[in-house]
């Protein structure tokens, strides 16, 4: 086990709008604020987006199963920021449901939004993590300076 301990810095609240990539919008908001490590707590409602709703496999490396869903979803989801080998890097997970269908998994590529996107964005600082790509899993993971004996 790897941690790293901080404190919390500034909090933003956060709207994106109809028509919006929630995705590229968070992003853009991430490096314009300067945030290396957070968090962020988000509510709202996609037209479609893109989502990875877990391996095919349970294999290392993973085979991710992609869904696309399409016609105004309701979006619950939290995501991390570290540092990447390009900038921040934002890891977002989301629990999405539209009549009695629901889905959980990873937003990647895009997430047109329906409505709104409200988000809270927590920076945290005094943390010392970077996200960087693990050889064994094939997934990029955080990296932390202290480990728990």
């Amino acid at each position: 086990m790897q941690y790293s301990e901080g404190q919390v810095g500034r909090v933003f609240t956060v709207r994106i709008d109809d028509g919006e990539d929630f995705i590229r919008e968070i992003e853009r908001f991430v490096a314009a604020m300067n945030i290396q490590s957070g968090m962020i707590h988000f509510l709202g409602a996609v037209r479609s987006a893109k989502v990875v709703t877990g391996p095919k496999e349970p294999v290392i490396p993973p085979v991710p199963r992609h869904e696309e869903i399409f016609g105004g979803w309701e979006l619950l989801g939290f995501a991390t920021i570290y540092p990447g080998e390009e900038g921040p890097s934002i890891h977002i997970h989301t629990a999405a449901g539209k009549g009695i269908r629901s889905l959980a998994g990873c937003l990647r590529e895009k997430a047109e939004v329906y409505l709104v996107v409200e988000a809270i964005v927590t920076e945290f600082v005094g943390i010392s993590a970077k996200r960087i790509p693990d050889e064994r899993t094939g997934v990029d993971l955080p990296v932390f300076d202290r480990t728990l004996p």
